[in-house]
Order: C-alpha cells, then structure tokens, then sequence
C-alpha cells in the first residue's frame, strides 16, 4: 500500500520544480496556472529569485504547493495518477497540496487560500511577539508537559509533533524561550528557536483561522479520489465539510505527522512517496516507521524512477 505525501514550510529552494517545468509541458502550466491565479509571476521568484523573499511565508505556501503539483501532473504525463495511492497527506500547508493534488480543490484556488493563509498567518502576531523552537531528543509527552511548564500564563503549545524525537513548540517568545531551557535540563540533546517569522499551529493563530474559515466557505470542495490523512486528526477523511472544518482547525491545531504516519502505518502502508521539494517527510517517516520505505519525487530523473516502479 502506498501513501502520496506533500512537503511543508521549510522545504523551499530557489530553482526547485524548474527542470520538471522544462521537461514536462504539464508541470510548466501548473505554474503558470498558480502565477494566474495571484496576478504575479511567482514562477519568477522561485526559479530565479532570492531565497529570503521566498521564504517569506505568503510566497512559501503557494511555491511549494505549485513545486508539488508540478512533480504530480509529471507524474501523470508519464501515466501515473493519484490512484495509485492508497492515502495522500501533507505536512501543514502540504495537506493543501495533498487536496489538491486528490481533485478537492482547484489549482487555483488552493494557490489563493495558501497566499491568504500565509499573509493572515503573519499577520496574526506582530513580529517579536511570537517565536518556535524544536526540541530534540525529547518524545512527545515529555514536549507537552515542557511547554505547560514553560507558558506560566502566556501561550507554549506542542505544535509540530513530528517524529519520535522531534516536537515543535509555539507560543509567545518569552514562553518559547523559557521552553529551550526547560528542555535542556530534561534530557534534550538540542533545543534551539527557529528562523520563523511568526508562531504557527498554537491559540495565536485565532485571527488567521477566523480568515482562513470566511475563505474556506466561499471555496468549493470535492470529495478527494484519494482519502487525506488529515494533520489534526491523524486519520482519513473524505467527506468536504469535515476537511473544510479540518483546514480551519489546523491553523492553530498541532501537525500530528508522527501519529498519522503511524496510523498510515497501521492501515498497511508500507511505501511512501514524497512529491516535491526536499526529503524532509522522508526522513521523518524514517525515524517513525522504519517498515515504510520512502522515496521523493521532485526531478525529471525522480519521476521516470517512480513511473518505472510504479506503472
């Protein structure tokens, strides 16, 4: 059994899904697709730009969906389709992709609710009042039970729960801060804050979720050809208004990418296919379920690999 998953924040490259464009007729128009779609040439700036501008979460969110919808459509010119799969999922703003990529939503529009999503991301907390760290070397509950010591009052959430020995927290910077410390002295082999420019997946989030819920009710939603394991439940889902309700929730919900590998896992899946830039997920699902292998798709080279295994 085989599981389709999608990159998150963190996986951007200037130059990524630029050979796939030129090899494939099919990946070059999803990016000029998701250029249509905002007005601007963000094809541009991925391909070309400068890595800061792209790591900026608005440009982030769509580029890497639109890198990953262009590795799938070459996937497709080569004969292989979603089908082929037993699960998608995606790792945050991945699960957009992963949507997408099952027909729930339109190219275009997912390249709208991710600038969106980005842009009220960001704009949720003013910059210095938030901040993440990773905790390493730590399991999950220990992660959990750091940031409620941490928070005194603030905010510290377990937002990233993504392999057995690395959890996310968010919150406000004092109380992140004051988690870096607190895990060190339980045992953590590192624990660092990291270069982001707001506190995702945690309470502080409201305000973009409240957008992210007007956007999501005006955006028609199909069932997916393919069930999504979906980040704040860890378990499949089908039906559109509990995704619509899912994607809402995620915004300040915790990415359990740990649990949902296991329960992919569980359900008999034992390769996983990561499409797009980077090997980020393909690491993690590693170190969580060493029975699942996994491989990427995000070259030319990549997908005549996939096609040949998997036509």
């Amino acid at each position: 059994m085989r599981a389709f998953v999608f990159p998150g924040q963190g996986a951007q490259a200037i130059g990524m899904g630029k050979a796939l464009a030129d090899a494939y007729p099919a990946a070059a128009q999803v990016f000029a697709e998701v250029d249509d779609a905002l007005g601007e040439k963000l094809s541009d700036l991925i391909w070309t730009g400068d890595i800061a501008d792209l790591t900026l979460t608005k440009n982030a969110q769509p580029a890497l969906m639109a890198t990953s919808l262009a590795a799938m459509k070459a996937l497709e010119s080569e004969g292989v389709t979603i089908s082929v799969a037993n699960f998608v999922a995606g790792h945050s703003l991945g699960e957009y992709s992963a949507l997408a990529a099952a027909g729930a939503l339109s190219i275009s529009d997912t390249a709208k609710l991710l600038r969106l999503r980005g842009a009220a991301m960001q704009e949720a907390v003013p910059v210095g009042v938030g901040a993440m760290a990773a905790l390493l070397g730590l399991d999950f509950a220990t992660a959990q039970a750091v940031a409620q010591e941490a928070a005194q009052g603030e905010v510290c959430q377990a937002a990233n729960d993504n392999d057995p020995s690395q959890v996310v927290v968010s919150g406000h910077k004092a109380a992140v801060e004051r988690a870096v410390e607190i895990a060190k002295e339980k045992g953590a082999k590192r624990a660092m804050l990291l270069p982001v420019s707001a506190p995702f997946h945690c309470t502080l989030m409201g305000p973009a979720a409240d957008k992210m819920a007007a956007a999501l009710a005006g955006t028609t939603i199909n069932a997916p050809a393919v069930p999504v394991v979906a980040n704040v439940v860890a378990e499949a889902v089908t039906d559109p208004d509990q995704i619509r309700k899912l994607l809402v929730d995620q915004v300040t919900g915790s990415v359990r990418w740990r649990e949902s590998v296991l329960w992919m896992g569980d359900q008999g899946v034992d390769q996983a296919w990561e499409i797009g830039s980077g090997k980020a997920l393909s690491g993690m699902i590693r170190r969580i379920n060493k029975e699942i292998a996994s491989r990427n798709v995000g070259t030319p080279e990549d997908v005549a690999a996939a096609a040949a295994s998997l036509s």
